[in-house]
């Protein structure tokens, strides 16, 4: 492997980057080579504007998942109707 400093992304790495970026796991230089995929590459862009759109959307939602014990139970009721229904 080379020991030349890595500045072009591919479009997969650079969404991929970004996807780590929204969720604070992308390192400093990552964030620095996305900036210059970003500059010149526009189908990027807008994944990371929509990306971004997204986070903040879900964010706002205030939705409210299910604990383990409602959804354990919701599990039990289907798997037993499911019995249910291939027994008739």
């Amino acid at each position: 492997m080379s020991n030349r400093i890595k500045l072009i992304f591919k479009c997969d790495e650079a969404n991929h980057v970004c996807d780590k970026a929204q969720y604070k796991n992308a390192s400093l230089w990552e964030k620095i080579t996305l900036h210059i995929h970003l500059i010149y590459c526009n189908a990027c862009r807008k994944y990371t504007k929509d990306n971004v759109k997204l986070t903040s959307t879900i964010k706002k939602s205030n939705i409210k998942c299910l604990d383990h014990k409602c959804k354990e139970n919701m599990k039990k009721e289907l798997n037993k109707a499911i019995k249910e229904t291939s027994i008739n």
